[in-house]
């Protein structure tokens, strides 16, 4: 545990980020799951929604700052190849 004021505000505001930021990953982690199960029954319909749904997450999670800005491009090129194999 730390001594100095400034470090103890730290290790809070830190702590809260990161309880934050797991929410975040969580969800993208999820989509992506019911992305890859939508790709595999090959259900048009439902992948376009789900793509949707995960563009706008990631989107949301790079500009929060919880995954950069390549991670979040790099995913979302690589669900729309697997979503327009279907």
């Amino acid at each position: 545990m730390p001594n100095i004021k400034s470090a103890m505000k730290r290790v809070k505001t830190s702590g809260k980020k990161r309880i934050m930021n797991r929410a975040v990953e969580s969800t993208i982690f999820t989509i992506s799951k019911k992305l890859l199960d939508a790709v595999a029954a090959k259900d048009k319909k439902k992948c376009d929604e789900l793509l949707r749904a995960y563009f706008s997450v990631l989107d949301k999670a790079a500009k929060k700052g919880v995954i950069t800005a390549n991670t979040a491009g790099r995913k979302k090129s690589r669900a729309a190849l697997k979503v327009a194999k279907v």
